[in-house]
């Protein structure tokens, strides 16, 4: 969520030459650099996005895309099952939505993360060299992009609501970059900061939507900058950062720009239970969860649309279904944060398909673990590495599939297991146009391996 300011009854010349300045750098200094070498780095990236849906806290794989209505009822899914679009494949009771369009999805039944702690290995882990995976897209891209978009951002529910959550590094630090340097952070929208400040400017609220009263501060902005004599010694890219934070850019993160009735259509708010008993004491992430979701989908489609590469999309940690003193049980689990989960992705892909963007966007959905496949006495599901649920649209893949299967109970890959390896692999060669990555200059060594070496999700190389 992007705002404007304009320190009254003035502009401090600091103000405005930090503009926009994130991770410690100024927008004018990020445009020079994303100028130098422009060329060589957009014959490095495709054309696609990757949004990653982080599903925090373990989702269970049996009631989402394997319920195992044969096992046992200590096994098999508490939701039930649907039928999908696809004869023969069943998805948790839930997800009547996705289960709906299904024949445009990939799934995958033989992915595990390798371990059953919580943390966020699907985004920062090792095989990413400790930093956001984004975060390797923009050491290579750049930063901005041509017209100031951020590459690389992460989205939260304070993104789309002032009151929402942060991101928040219990777990881990998801804005991670490892040794790339600040410069490679992602930007989150409505996190505060110098940024946001920068990026905000004071107009009464009955003149917000007045375009010619915004001309008229920043006429009166650059009249104060020339008369000081301080416009002398404004570069092009400073120039430029001022239109950037007045243009497209800016409007790609405000979801007042979005048709109402598509806005309506995504909210998932509804779906909040905030007087539920069931809430227990994480009752505060349940509510941003599902009060946030839908929009924090649509808001990463509009950025992807404005050209950035990546967006992770985190609302909070909400899929842990131990059924103790903080966590609801699975089967409530599933009614609290599932359905919200299954109204927004159904949407998210009937939206981007409707506008032609399932072969430009890849949503990725998964989480740091999954849930054993038995029921614990009550009625929740512990933590488990050993099998991790993976869902997978768009990206011009091959799609209508279900990719590798489960051990009988649904607790392991029945034949060779697919690993976090494979994700990063499919998300690189989604991103980049790995042959020529293989051939660039300038580029660390370990970031290369990391975009070249790592094998895909069979099926679906693109």
């Amino acid at each position: 969520m992007l705002s404007f300011y304009d320190s009254t009854p003035g502009c401090s010349r600091r103000n405005f030459l930090t503009v926009g300045g994130f991770a410690g750098l100024s927008l004018p200094a990020l445009l020079a650099a994303k100028a130098q070498g422009a060329a060589e780095r957009r014959a490095l990236a495709t054309d696609k996005s990757v949004i990653l849906l982080f599903q925090h806290g373990g989702p269970s794989q049996i009631e989402m895309y394997d319920p195992k209505m044969d096992q046992p009822s200590n096994n098999r899914s508490v939701t039930g099952c649907v039928q999908t679009a696809v004869p023969g494949l069943q998805f948790g009771g839930t997800f009547s939505k996705i289960a709906a369009l299904a024949d445009r999805l990939a799934i995958v039944r033989s992915y595990q993360t390798e371990g059953g702690n919580h943390d966020i290995k699907p985004v920062v882990s090792p095989h990413t060299l400790g930093a956001n995976l984004g975060s390797l897209y923009s050491r290579v891209v750049g930063p901005l992009t041509s017209v100031g978009m951020p590459t690389n951002c992460a989205v939260c529910p304070s993104s789309v609501d002032p009151q929402g959550m942060p991101i928040r590094d219990r777990f881990g630090n998801l804005l991670a970059t490892g040794g790339l340097g600040v410069s490679y952070a992602p930007f989150v929208p409505g996190a505060g900061g110098n940024m946001q400040q920068n990026m905000r400017l004071n107009l009464d609220r009955s003149r917000l939507d007045d375009r010619r009263a915004l001309l008229g501060q920043l006429d009166r902005i650059r009249r104060s900058l020339d008369s000081s004599g301080a416009m002398a010694s404004v570069d092009r890219f400073h120039e430029q950062a001022l239109d950037v934070i007045l243009g497209g850019v800016a409007n790609a993160f405000d979801l007042s720009k979005e048709d109402a009735r598509l806005v309506g259509k995504y909210d998932t708010s509804h779906l909040d239970r905030p007087n539920s008993w069931a809430y227990k004491n994480n009752r505060a992430q349940y509510t941003a969860n599902a009060r946030s979701l839908g929009k924090l989908l649509l808001l990463a489609r509009r950025l992807c649309e404005a050209g950035c590469g990546f967006v992770l999309v985190h609302t909070e940690f909400v899929w842990d279904m131990h059924a103790d003193v903080n966590n609801l049980p699975v089967g409530q689990g599933m009614n609290w944060v599932g359905t919200p989960f299954d109204h927004a992705v159904s949407t998210f892909i009937e939206d981007t398909e409707a506008r032609g963007l399932s072969d430009k966007i890849l949503l990725v959905a998964t989480g740091e673990m999954g849930r054993t496949p038995r029921i614990n006495n009550n009625g929740g599901r512990d933590h488990w590495g050993k099998s991790t649920p993976l869902l997978l649209h768009g990206g011009g893949m091959t799609h209508g599939q279900v990719i590798g299967q489960s051990s009988r109970d649904g607790g392991e890959p029945a034949g060779n297991p697919l690993t976090q390896r494979h994700l990063v692999g499919t998300i690189m060669n989604t991103l980049f146009n790995v042959s020529e990555v293989r051939l660039a200059q300038g580029i660390p060594t370990d970031v290369m391996r990391v975009i070249t070496e790592n094998p895909q999700l069979p099926g679906l190389a693109v």
